[in-house]
């Protein structure tokens, strides 16, 4: 569903790198500048499994992002978010460090208690403290909030919501046990998909 009263312009389509998730569209909501087109929502991490990001968050080519708080407890309703130890620096063209992206999976929580590890993916963008020409009374609202965008690894489909479905099927086509990590980067799509927007209350 979108906000029929945004105006995008003609043949918009949304396909930023980290550089760009982190200068312009990061950077700007953490000092409280104005972004446009305003498309990324704010979301609490802890109010949605990721099955059921389809109408709070901003959709595009089987990718959802959205702004949340940084948290230390990324639990939801179902389970939660885990890091897997990999932190990425980004850097602008000219060299200068902006930020950092974590990647982290989601696992399940069964009803005894036991995790299950799923092949919903997130990348998690957090600013580095020097990379905007701001005073130093902002540096605190820069730390608070990240950008997140999420995937499933391996869809075809868009995800439905059965807790069971997302359990990580590993295994690449010549029989080979995979990773998370090597999902995460066999897992981007490179066709183009329908944009939709979140659904914001009135």
């Amino acid at each position: 569903m979108g906000d029929k009263g945004m105006m995008l312009p003609p043949g918009f389509q949304f396909d930023p790198t980290d550089e760009e998730l982190i200068v312009y569209f990061l950077n700007y909501k953490a000092v409280s500048l104005p972004c446009y087109p305003n498309i990324i929502p704010d979301l609490d991490i802890c109010a949605a499994d990721p099955w059921e990001l389809k109408e709070k968050a901003f959709w595009n080519k089987r990718e959802w992002y959205f702004f949340c708080r940084l948290k230390q407890n990324r639990s939801t309703k179902k389970g939660l978010w885990k890091e897997v130890g990999l932190s990425e620096p980004i850097f602008t063209s000219s060299g200068n460090e902006v930020g950092i992206k974590k990647h982290l999976v989601f696992n399940y929580v069964d009803e005894v208690g036991s995790e299950v590890q799923t092949n919903w993916i997130m990348e998690e963008y957090h600013l580095h403290k020097g990379s905007s020409e701001i005073g130093e009374s902002l540096i605190q609202n820069m730390t608070e909030w990240v950008l997140c965008r999420v995937h499933e690894a391996n869809s075809v489909d868009p995800p439905e919501i059965d807790c069971n479905y997302h359990q990580s099927n590993n295994i690449n086509d010549d029989g080979v046990e995979l990773s998370y990590l090597d999902e995460i980067f066999l897992s981007k799509e490179d066709d183009q998909e329908e944009i939709t927007f979140p659904s914001y209350a009135s």
